[in-house]
């Protein structure tokens, strides 16, 4: 009796094991099905994103350099802007490094320029454009390109009315970001609840602005082909 037991415990042990081992096997199948698609849909649409961020990037270099009412009364009078996208590569600690970049002309005369930058955030990458006068002394625009900060606090670096913080503010000084309303020419205020974030996007242009000090000259820049506006 006790000898039949045992095996019947053996029987039953070795269903179960049989089992997780089933079970293993389909999750692991499961993942690599989905993995796979996953990976598909992404390689698929890799090129509409890029496509769409390129458009995106297109629409708002007017607004960074010129201003949001100022590009939109030279787009309804047709005042002609040529975009003329271009990279630089600098050298920075020991080896190469390669921004993307925007000139504006405005009748045929550099009016600024939009620089492409990223840097880590709070969650993940954050991308920005930087719009930089012609002499690049002063900061005429910032927009959030992509960034996936926490929804509700560190998002709100996207929002009009914490990027406007850095229009017109002097590119030879780094600038710092506050608690709030400290009034100095350097001061960002942080997002409320978001400092981590705020003092990325601030991080980030600092950097740009310091890479690149001095270094935006046309001779300097290996341009593509223009785009009007």
């Amino acid at each position: 009796m006790e000898r039949q037991h045992k095996n019947k415990q053996k029987r039953l042990s070795g269903r179960f094991k049989n089992s997780n081992l089933a079970q293993a096997w389909l999750v692991l199948v499961l993942a690599l099905v989905f993995g796979t698609a996953l990976a598909a849909v992404q390689v698929n649409l890799g090129h509409v994103i890029e496509a769409n961020k390129i458009n995106e990037t297109l629409a708002q270099i007017p607004q960074l350099v010129f201003g949001a009412d100022a590009a939109r009364k030279m787009d309804a009078g047709n005042v002609p802007v040529e975009i003329i996208p271009g990279t630089m590569a600098i050298q920075k600690d020991g080896r190469n490094a390669y921004y993307s970049l925007f000139r504006v002309d405005r009748d045929g005369a550099l009016a600024g320029w939009v620089i492409k930058a990223r840097g880590q955030g709070y969650a993940d990458t954050i991308e920005l454009l930087i719009g930089l006068d012609a002499q690049a002394k002063t900061i005429t625009g910032l927009f959030i390109l992509e960034q996936k900060e926490t929804p509700g606090l560190g998002n709100k670096i996207g929002t009009v009315r914490w990027r406007s913080q850095f229009v017109n503010r002097a590119t030879d000084r780094p600038l710092v970001v506050v608690k709030r309303g400290s009034g100095r020419p350097d001061a960002i205020d942080a997002v409320t609840g978001a400092t981590i974030s705020s003092r990325s996007v601030t991080r980030i242009v600092n950097r740009t602005i310091g890479d690149l000090r001095g270094k935006l000259m046309p001779e300097k820049i290996q341009f593509s082909e223009r785009r009007s506006k």
